[in-house]
């Protein structure tokens, strides 16, 4: 099966920003490439204009999703050695680099969210335009569905989801009616969940806003895949595995997920220098830089071609200063990090000595 068409958002510019980091002269001399990992590898867009616009660079891919992975290792596989596929949450950057041999890297790239893949697929369930089992788990081999978090979730429960992840004014009376509606029959297809939305958001709501499962869909798939606690976990950890040049980019399309960046990113760039203190001692500058004032949004005429770009935030930082890395790296993803359903495997998606390439 051919794999549906995927335009990644903002990818002149999201190359634009990872080359100062992956191609500098010093390479060309030494031989060195230069690597690049892409958290969530996808369909490979981002993956792959790297490597053919950068020569120099390397590129480790980790994923969660195995049917991703695998479309995207046949898509990088004329990259030979250069490209690494890696089946792992992207909190997990320290075990996969460990396990690779790799001290440092000298970029990181987030695209957040869900991806094209997954919402053409109607097996998957994240979309709500057809009928289709709501599973929403981007790794689909562990942890509960959309429909258990529908089935199990109390009143309560649901109302922080779809308040918090979703945005939805009409959290608790969506909530309530999940709840009174699986007393009598479980959910286990998006279609009734799609007919309950009709019917609890008032006619006047659903003539803005876009479909009114929206806000409730990405609410699930945000709880089912704990996304907003993975990121938490994974940028301090993206930030501390660049070195110096290194850059870390990351396209957020939630106020939530941009949030938890601009938080990471100032907290990175800030300098712990006593305002009132007329200098900057030597050694007390600031790590990082903000390479990024704010955010960058996509423009009218990627948005035209590119509907997915609207919502896009992008934000990047450079390490200036070495980090204080501590000693020795986790050399093996066995153990699982606390939290909920954070999808994790403890293997990569095929043995390293074949997945180099091929993911």
């Amino acid at each position: 099966m051919p794999a549906p068409l995927h335009v990644p958002v903002l990818l002149d510019r999201v190359v634009a920003l990872l080359a100062p980091a992956l191609e500098r002269d010093e390479d060309r001399t030494a031989g060195r490439e230069r690597v690049l990992v892409d958290c969530t590898l996808g369909l490979g867009g981002h993956s792959e204009a790297v490597l053919v616009r950068l020569p120099h660079s390397r590129v480790v891919g980790i994923d969660r999703d195995p049917q991703a992975l695998a479309l995207a290792g046949e898509r990088l596989a004329p990259f030979g050695d250069r490209f690494t596929g890696v089946h792992a949450v992207y909190d997990e950057i320290p075990d996969v680099l460990g396990e690779l041999g790799l001290p440092e890297v000298d970029a990181v790239l987030f695209d957040l969210g869900v991806s094209s893949m997954q919402l053409d697929r109607r097996e998957r369930g994240f979309a709500y335009a057809e009928d289709a089992p709501l599973d929403m788990r981007m790794d689909g081999s562990t942890g509960p569905t959309a429909a258990d978090v529908l089935n199990t979730y109390s009143v309560g429960e649901l109302t922080r989801v779809l308040r918090d992840y979703g945005e939805e004014k009409f959290a608790r009376k969506i909530a309530q009616a999940v709840v009174r509606r699986r007393e009598s029959e479980p959910f286990t297809t998006s279609g009734p969940l799609v007919e309950l939305l009709y019917a609890e958001i008032p006619a006047p709501a659903r003539r803005t806003g876009g479909h009114p499962a929206k806000r409730t869909f990405q609410a699930l798939r945000m709880e089912v895949n704990d996304e907003l606690t993975v990121l938490r976990r994974a940028l301090p950890t993206a930030i501390d595995a660049i070195g110096v040049g290194g850059r870390v980019v990351v396209e957020s399309y939630h106020s939530l997920e941009d949030r938890l960046v601009k938080q990471a990113f100032t907290a990175a760039t800030r300098s712990e220098v006593p305002p009132d203190l007329p200098f900057v001692p030597e050694g007390s500058e600031p790590a990082l830089r903000l390479v990024t004032r704010g955010s960058e949004q996509a423009d009218a005429a990627e948005i035209a071609e590119n509907p997915r770009a609207a919502s896009v935030r992008l934000r990047a930082v450079e390490r200036v200063r070495p980090a204080e890395r501590p000693t020795g790296r986790p050399t093996s993803r066995s153990g699982s990090k606390p939290g909920k359903n954070t999808g994790k495997n403890t293997s990569t998606s095929t043995s390293r000595s074949t997945n180099r390439g091929v993911a």
